[in-house]
């Protein structure tokens, strides 16, 4: 389903119309109470789960009513498409996390504009990172685990994420807030179950370790097709797109 996107002239909201800005709060809270039963499921408070708006393809505009309707959790996939739309949405208050692939030429521009580093997935990239931040700042990560091994999918290898961690950890302008993870496609979202599982387990064990200004209390794990499963399974953060903008053409 797409959703109507008008010019801005009488009867329309930033763009959008009042079509619209009804079915982005409908689609949100149908994807709320999605989330809240699967807690209930499993035992947790749908509070322990945060949503992030997975935004890419977007435009500010349409980010200006999801917002309205009470979302506040944004996540890009590319730092130069964010930079264009972050300076046209007009809602204040909101929260930007890279999701996506994080080239080292564009990490400069990325520390100006998220709250949060998603895709942290080597020691060099969170190095420059480190490196790009003001003095007197400190920018929260994620770090990206590939726990199916895909080749063509970035990411940390699960044998060496102990070593990663060591590592970040000792960088003064990074905090490591938990771990993402996305696992392989596939149509049945219980075949991701296991993926899902092993990211909670090596964020258990990392935890172990109590290494100093660590934290694993962020699992960002699951999207439209198979959020609940990775709630079931320990996720705190999730990160929808579909399921709230309606899928995108192509």
């Amino acid at each position: 389903m797409l959703w109507r996107v008008e010019p801005d002239f009488g009867g329309n909201l930033n763009g959008v119309s009042r079509w619209g800005m009804n079915s982005f709060v409908s689609s949100l809270a149908a994807v709320r109470e999605s989330m809240a039963g699967a807690c209930l499921r499993v035992g947790r408070r749908p509070e322990s789960v945060r949503l992030l708006a997975v935004s890419k393809t977007q435009s500010a505009a349409v980010v200006d009513q999801v917002a309205m309707a009470g979302q506040h959790i944004f996540g890009e996939n590319r730092v130069q498409e964010a930079r264009d739309k972050i300076s046209l949405v007009r809602q204040s208050g909101l929260q930007w996390h890279l999701i996506g692939p994080l080239q080292r030429n564009k990490v400069k521009m990325a520390v100006q504009l998220f709250q949060m580093i998603q895709s942290v997935d080597s020691v060099e990239l969170a190095r420059e990172i480190d490196r790009r931040m003001p003095p007197d700042k400190i920018m929260p990560i994620l770090l990206q685990v590939n726990v199916g091994g895909e080749t063509q999918k970035s990411g940390l290898a699960s044998r060496d994420l102990e070593k990663t961690l060591l590592e970040v950890a000792r960088l003064s302008h990074l905090s490591v807030q938990g771990l993402m993870t996305v696992p392989p496609f596939t149509e049945d979202p219980q075949e991701a179950r296991p993926f899902f599982r092993e990211l909670a387990e090596l964020a258990r064990s990392m935890g172990a370790l109590a290494i100093e200004g660590v934290s694993m209390d962020t699992l960002s794990m699951g999207m439209s097709h198979d959020f609940e499963v990775a709630i079931e399974e320990g996720a705190t953060m999730v990160r929808v797109g579909s399921s709230l903008f309606g899928m995108r053409d192509g």
